[in-house]
């Protein structure tokens, strides 16, 4: 009960920020899908690529979309800035409205070519009879017959967009996903079924009261058509203004006026803009981004999280200052970042990554928490006993007969082609997870090695066993505090969050990982990070 709780102290707020989205895209979706339907019927050269075109966006996967967006605005703000000094956000809302927008094109487009192509040419020819323009034949005529296959089109694009509305959360997006992206990684099913029951209840009510607007509309029902229509006006404005109401009743004073709650809104976000920490999409990141949140309020410090984000994304929002302060790995950072092959020396890699994205980005290293989090190559302890495998390079010997489990990112990672080349791996087979099934798959026996994080919890608690590295193809994977150049001079976020310098032993990750992780007498985050930072003291 207290897990359902906290979950849903914060639904109104992921839920006013989803209908904002959904709500947005789909009024863009008509507006830029019925000029278009109207000029396919009138240009019949023009239709088969429109359609072809919304068609081909409908077969690229929703989160590869919304995860293409931030590219799309870098080149963008590239092209736009040194003209116009404007730049558009590349995270969060911008990305996410362009990909639904895009998404919710097909049926409503669809529809309304069909809807308008398929009425009667003999009401056509009446109308012309009577004297009727082509416009005034358009616009009473053909768009009245064809509006209940329009909003039929409205009624799917709609529960098409909220329910892919939950994959705006790894391009920085709140909204219902954070609930499921969240739940997923730190095993807490409750946050899953509340974000997707929360989703499915929205889509439901919106599908319902488009459905009742289709009927009335093919009934002829004026009175139904009214309501309906009102009911729905009345979302679509609470929808739009969702998210600024719910913060500015979340800032105002008990008792407030409405004038008041405006002033107090505009008089804080005048005074200082919230500093934004970013999280990846796993338990440590979420547990490290909460701790430094905590830090960073406890100095008086306004802060929002942006989690579940991918390490390219939250990499490129600390360069253009949409993230202000995450927790990277130096590995991490010199492999994908840089580009640099092979190893150093853990001091060396941090000295030259340090400089590196002082230079090329304005980015401050603060300095490393005082553990390491690498990649590492994990088989279960009965199995590696029974092979005679210690080490990488007696795994690769067997690999053949052999199957590996990766995160999304490890097949595609350089920390991947260089075990490749090093030791010469060829698996029978290679599997991609979400990390929480990719160490269920082992726990399982479903596949024989995983991608592993050296601090997770679960390598314990699964009994599994590290493989020892002696070429050293992995490079250290130091966890460091990265500031961006918008917050790298400001020294009250310095103070807030120098104090974990250092101070956090490879132990103590691993316990916070676990007591998030693990299924009996399980935590929440914010219990483990309040933990961690008790044990810090502590010292």
């Amino acid at each position: 009960m207290n897990s359902l709780w906290t979950e849903l102290v914060d639904l109104p707020a992921n839920l006013s920020h989803h209908l904002l989205i959904s709500i947005l895209s789909l009024l863009l979706g008509i507006l830029v899908s019925l000029p278009l339907a109207l000029l396919a019927i009138r240009k019949k050269s023009f239709q088969a690529p429109v359609l072809t075109f919304v068609s081909i966006v409908q077969t690229i996967p929703s989160l590869a979309l919304l995860a293409l967006m931030v590219p799309v605005l870098v080149g963008v703000n590239y092209l736009l800035t040194p003209v116009t000094g404007l730049s558009l956000p590349e995270l969060g809302f911008i990305p996410t409205i362009v990909a639904l927008t895009l998404y919710s094109l097909l049926p409503i487009l669809r529809n309304s070519v069909t809807g308008l192509l398929n009425v009667d040419p003999a009401i056509k020819e009446a109308a012309k009879g009577v004297g009727m323009t082509p416009r005034q034949s358009l616009w009473k005529v053909e768009l009245p017959l064809a509006l209940p296959v329009i909003v039929a089109g409205i009624r799917t694009a709609t529960v098409w967009t909220v329910g892919i509305a939950t994959l705006a959360t790894p391009v920085g997006q709140k909204c219902l996903g954070n609930f499921i992206f969240r739940g997923l990684q730190t095993r807490n099913w409750t946050s899953v079924l509340v974000g997707c029951v929360a989703a499915a209840c929205l889509a439901i009510v919106l599908d319902s009261l488009i459905g009742r607007l289709q009927q009335a509309i093919e009934d002829r029902k004026t009175t139904t058509i009214k309501r309906t229509g009102g009911v729905l006006a009345f979302i679509l404005v609470f929808g739009l203004s969702a998210p600024a109401l719910f913060a500015a009743f979340q800032q105002a004073p008990e008792g407030s006026s409405p004038q008041a709650i405006s002033e107090t809104s505009e008089t804080t976000q005048a005074e200082q803009e919230p500093i934004v920490v970013g999280a990846k999409t796993f338990t440590e990141q979420f547990i490290l981004a909460e701790l430094m949140t905590q830090r960073l309020e406890a100095a008086g410090l306004p802060v929002t999280k942006k989690e579940s984000l991918g390490s390219t994304i939250i990499f490129d929002g600390l360069t253009t200052g949409e993230i202000d302060v995450y927790v990277d790995y130096t590995g991490t950072i010199w492999s994908n970042h840089m580009q640099r092959e092979g190893t150093k020396a853990p001091w060396k890699i941090l000295v030259e990554m340090s400089a590196w994205l002082e230079e090329e980005h304005g980015i401050r290293t603060l300095g490393t928490l005082g553990f390491e989090n690498a990649y590492a190559l994990a088989m279960r302890r009965e199995d590696a006993q029974r092979l005679g495998i210690e080490t990488i390079a007696d795994l690769a010997e067997q690999a053949p007969d052999l199957t590996i489990g990766g995160d999304f990112e490890f097949f595609g990672r350089p920390e991947w082609k260089a075990l490749e080349q090093s030791y010469g791996l060829s698996f029978g087979e290679k599997t991609s997870y979400e990390s929480t099934f990719m160490y269920e798959a082992i726990k399982r026996d479903e596949v024989d090695v995983i991608s592993a994080f050296s601090t997770d919890g679960r390598i314990e608690a699964y009994e599994l066993v590290i493989l020892d590295d002696p070429r050293q193809a992995i490079p250290p994977y130091d966890a460091a505090i990265l500031l961006s150049e918008d917050v790298a001079d400001n020294q009250d976020v310095v103070d807030a969050l120098s104090p974990l310098i250092e101070e956090i032993k490879p132990f103590q990750m691993r316990r916070a990982n676990l007591r998030v992780d693990r299924e009996k007498d399980k935590r929440t985050v914010k219990e483990t990070a309040e933990w961690l930072w008790d044990e810090i003291e502590d010292r």
